[in-house]
């Protein structure tokens, strides 16, 4: 944990950086990308993955192909809402590692999904023995947990672009 001065050096460079990058919406020129098309993540297991991303969360699986880049390895694909992916890859064979958390790696995945969709999703997660936080932990929009490979999700209940209180694109 940083010292007291370093935490206040780290505010100084993020103002600095802010001042510096950071353009008010009517200055910023417009994005050459349509959004995300999908996130490629690792599973280890394609029916564990297909029980826990539909059976659970209620994200419908949309395609189950084999991987075009290393025969026998499975590709899936997840209907996250706003025609958004989140797709996996499991690697048969390879002996793969869990991942951990560390520099380059995926820290979470924030999902916006409505708040009241959230008991539903408790029930299931508590019937199915799935840990989770929030929104006691003071952030009254969000819930985290694990998926059985251990990549931690975030349902959000912030709209898309919606940061911290305020629209991030108006």
């Amino acid at each position: 944990m940083p010292s007291d001065a370093e935490l206040v050096e780290l505010e100084a460079r993020r103002n600095e950086l802010r001042d510096r990058y950071l353009k008010p919406p009517a200055e910023r020129p417009p994005t050459p990308g349509r959004g995300i098309h999908h996130a490629a993540l690792i599973c280890s297991d394609v029916e564990q993955t297909i029980q826990f991303y539909q059976g659970l969360l209620g994200f419908p699986l949309v395609e189950l192909v084999e991987n075009r880049d290393y025969a026998g390895s499975s590709h899936l694909f997840f209907d996250l809402g706003n025609q958004t992916l989140l797709g996996f890859f499991d690697f048969p064979g390879l002996g793969l590692q869990p991942g951990v958390e560390s520099i380059g790696s995926v820290q979470h995945i924030a999902i916006s999904a409505p708040r009241d969709r959230w008991e539903e999703v408790r029930d299931k997660l508590d019937a199915a023995g799935v840990k989770y936080a929030g929104p006691d932990l003071g952030i009254e929009e969000s819930m985290y947990f694990k998926d059985p490979d251990g990549i931690q999700i975030e349902l959000l209940s912030d709209p898309l672009m919606y940061f911290g209180g305020k629209q991030l694109d108006e």
